[in-house]
């Protein structure tokens, strides 16, 4: 994108009583030269065309029913629209997520007069909403799959559009979020999930790191290309819960070691949340302590266009309302490609 910074640290030069030569004392940064975001309705070469195809002819996705759509690199169960592979990499999913395990500022504390949205979030059912698939289109540039994501019987919804347009090389999603209902509480969480095999725990992204950030806690995120396994992504809350997201991500790659193949994401036109672990949300909302956090046969990512905030609840006010995430109609994407082995 031809994005850069400047980064400039204060170290330690020399051994003190409380830290060796190197310790950082200060850091800041600089934007040295802006992004240039190619515009999100176009693809860097010719489009592909969706066609349908039988599951025999691609016995590498076994499941997901007998027919299949193949747009560019990419292959979709045709009677759900679930994209089942990109290239060499099986993939689950991605579909809308609004929720997280809730955190200890989630959940308040029981003194306190403020709405507790962790409550709040379970009273109206976001902990099981359910995913139905309304409608599969192919048209001559693209597969359109129509759902509604809601709570189980609830009138709340959010009628959400998935639009896979591809090349050869390259697969772009673009997701369109409508809510129906009186949605008078923030949702967690706005982005979709993803699952690869266990075997892609190796992670590289270029944005917020090293560590986690959520909207009113980036403060000590620095800009950069980072690197991390997928285990060492996760922060070890005493009670589990929600962490681990990398703020303002621009790319992001899971694979299977370093210069080995696997999966590349890119935020489209904007940045995005980059979280990645070896359970679900519901798994580690289920867990009470980390012992019960038993790692899968699958990579979950999250890839969120926006994230509601941590406050402090637990202890003192709630996330401020600039931080609030409320339901409205939203519109966003993100473009994946597979990442060859380097020689």
């Amino acid at each position: 994108s031809g994005e850069a910074w400047w980064t400039v640290r204060a170290v330690l030069a020399h051994r003190t009583a409380w830290g060796e030569p190197g310790h950082p004392i200060a850091w800041g940064q600089l934007r040295a030269a802006e992004p240039e975001y190619p515009p999100a309705a176009t693809l860097p070469s010719a489009p592909a065309a969706p066609r349908q195809h039988d599951a025999a002819d691609d016995p590498e996705t076994a499941d997901g029913g007998d027919e299949r759509i193949r747009l560019g690199p990419a292959v979709f169960a045709a009677d759900s629209g679930a994209l089942l592979r990109l290239g060499g990499v099986p993939l689950h999913g991605p579909r809308l997520d609004v929720w997280r395990a809730t955190t200890d500022n989630d959940d308040g504390a029981s003194f306190q007069p403020d709405v507790r949205n962790g409550p709040l979030w379970r009273r109206h059912g976001l902990h099981r909403m359910r995913h139905r698939t309304d409608s599969v289109e192919l048209t001559p540039e693209a597969l359109v799959v129509r759902t509604r994501v809601a709570p189980a019987a609830s009138a709340l919804g959010l009628r959400t559009v998935y639009r896979w347009t591809g090349t050869v090389e390259r697969l772009r999603l673009t997701v369109t979020v409508e809510p129906e209902g009186d949605w008078a509480f923030p949702l967690p969480r706005l982005g979709v999930r993803l699952g690869l095999p266990s075997a892609y725990g190796h992670a590289r992204w270029f944005g917020g790191g090293p560590g986690e950030g959520y909207p009113d806690t980036t403060a000590a995120a620095r800009t950069g290309l980072w690197r991390s396994t997928v285990d060492a992504l996760q922060t070890p809350y005493v009670r589990p819960q929600e962490n681990g997201a990398r703020p303002d991500v621009r790319w992001a790659e899971l694979t299977r070691g370093p210069g080995r193949p696997g999966l590349r994401v890119e935020a489209d036109g904007a940045t995005c949340w980059f979280t990645a672990r070896r359970w679900t949300s519901e798994q580690l909302d289920a867990a009470g302590h980390t012992t019960d956090l038993a790692p899968g046969e699958t990579v979950w990512v999250n890839l969120d266009h926006r994230m509601h905030g941590i406050g402090s609840q637990s202890c003192g006010p709630g996330v401020l309302p600039q931080y609030q995430l409320a339901a409205e109609p939203a519109e966003f994407g993100f473009s994946f490609s597979e990442v060859a082995p380097s020689t």
